[in-house]
């Protein structure tokens, strides 16, 4: 069984940062993708970063120069260190993670979520 843990979402005020961390844990064989998704009330799911096993990484031009994505292999931890933080950057932030497990599952797995609130 494989978790997506994540951690770090709160309210801060326009202009602050957040770094969000999700730790992936379970019987986890190699993680090859890594990414980081938003949703706001009423909208649907978007691809915010995302980052390969070999470090190939892009934004979506919604965040690009304000956010910056990262990963710990050792860890199967990714990060997301949000800067310059705007109202419309208020959503739920969920961590997704595409790997195999040693039962010879591949698939892509989810967090629960972490709410990010910045007040207008």
């Amino acid at each position: 069984q494989v978790q997506l843990v994540e951690s770090g979402g709160g309210l801060v005020q326009p202009g602050g940062s957040l770094r969000l961390s999700c730790a992936a844990s379970g019987s986890i064989f190699r993680i090859y993708e890594m990414a980081w998704y938003r949703q706001a009330p009423g909208k649907q799911r978007e691809l915010v970063a995302h980052v390969t096993s070999g470090g190939i990484i892009d934004y979506s031009d919604s965040v690009k120069g304000r956010f910056t994505i990262s990963r710990d292999n050792a860890k199967n931890t990714v990060y997301l260190q949000m800067n310059s933080l705007k109202p419309e950057d208020t959503a739920v932030y969920y961590c997704n993670a595409v790997l195999s497990t040693y039962s010879g599952t591949y698939s892509g797995y989810w967090g629960q979520g972490t709410q990010v609130t910045v007040p207008s």
